[in-house]
């Protein structure tokens, strides 16, 4: 629940900003000279891939929910059973067992979305948010049926 909190205030202050910067871009705009013109563009620019990146990242998160949803209806979210030290933190040798067994089940399974998706959280888990991400975006794909890029 924290992390959708912050995840919209985060978005919130985000479209504050897209609204500010786009009136300055306005306002140069419509001055009309040489220089506020290009100005007036270039930052109308900003507000619109700030509005693409976050609806793009709100899509993703939604829709990696929404498979969490679905396969912890079915039984399937995998079980956290990862060990951690004294402060919380998981352990590295932990995480990369638990890893070990997720990649070897999406290698036996690789058209499963629920595979992939289990591979997405043991790659959070070993922090490696990258492949995290595109492990879900693969998950996804998969989940709706959609081509995979390899």
């Amino acid at each position: 629940m924290r992390a959708k909190i912050i995840y919209f205030i985060t978005a919130a202050v985000l479209v504050f900003y897209f609204v500010l910067a786009g009136r300055q871009g306005v306002t140069l705009l419509s001055m009309g000279t040489w220089i506020t013109v290009p100005l007036g563009l270039s930052v109308l620019v900003l507000p619109v891939v700030g509005v693409w990146f976050l609806w793009k990242n709100t899509r993703f998160v939604t829709r990696a929910n929404q498979l969490s949803t679905e396969l912890e209806a079915e039984g399937g979210l995998p079980v956290d059973e990862l060990e951690r030290d004294e402060h919380g933190r998981i352990l590295r040798e932990s995480a990369d067992e638990v890893f070990a067994r997720r990649k070897a089940e999406t290698e036996e399974g690789p058209g499963d979305w629920r595979n992939w998706f289990r591979l997405a959280v043991a790659y959070h888990d070993a922090r490696d948010t990258p492949r995290a991400r595109k492990a879900m975006q693969r998950a996804i794909a998969l989940h709706d049926g959609r081509a995979v890029q390899v």
